[in-house]
């Protein structure tokens, strides 16, 4: 008899658990669909105000809006999943906007100050995406899959089966 209400008593604490944790999966998730629907108005209010605007203004305007969003949207991401990997996205939502802002600004120019212009918008692009890849690298667990030649098994001595 012991056994049958002790069952039920760690049925109930399970069940109780489970319902605890998917209340709290389930606010954490509303949480961040709100913001990403206040991240979404602040967009469509800046690309409203660059409608206002003509030429390379405009094109300027919406690349700087276009970049806050993605790079807020990321950063997002990166505080609902804390890893390295969305981290590293973030980081290079950063520097992609931080490029497509350099390109237009870059169309204010003509001819070689232009060309100018956009081979220091790539060099800096490049850059900064290496030191990302450098600094991720680093935090990244070396993995070894069997395509890659790696085995997670050490190799012991002796003949080969054929």
């Amino acid at each position: 008899m012991k056994l049958k209400h002790c069952s039920i008593a760690a049925a109930a604490a399970f069940a109780f658990a489970t319902a605890v944790h998917a209340q709290s999966d389930d606010s954490a998730r509303k949480a961040k669909d709100a913001e990403e629907e206040r991240i979404e108005a602040q967009a469509k209010s800046a690309k409203e105000r660059c409608d206002q605007m003509k030429g390379n203004a405009k094109d300027l305007c919406m690349a700087e809006a276009k970049g806050q969003e993605r790079i807020a949207k990321a950063e997002l991401d990166a505080k609902h999943n804390p890893s390295p990997r969305y981290q590293r996205r973030a980081a290079e939502a950063k520097v992609n906007a931080e490029y497509d802002v350099a390109k237009q600004r870059c169309d204010d120019q003509k001819g070689e100050a232009k060309d100018q212009c956009e081979k220091q918008a790539k060099e800096k692009r490049d850059q900064a995406r290496a030191q990302i890849r450098q600094q991720y690298a680093a935090k990244q667990p070396e993995r070894r899959t069997a395509a890659g030649g790696g085995s997670a098994r050490p190799e012991r001595g002796g003949a080969t089966p054929k």
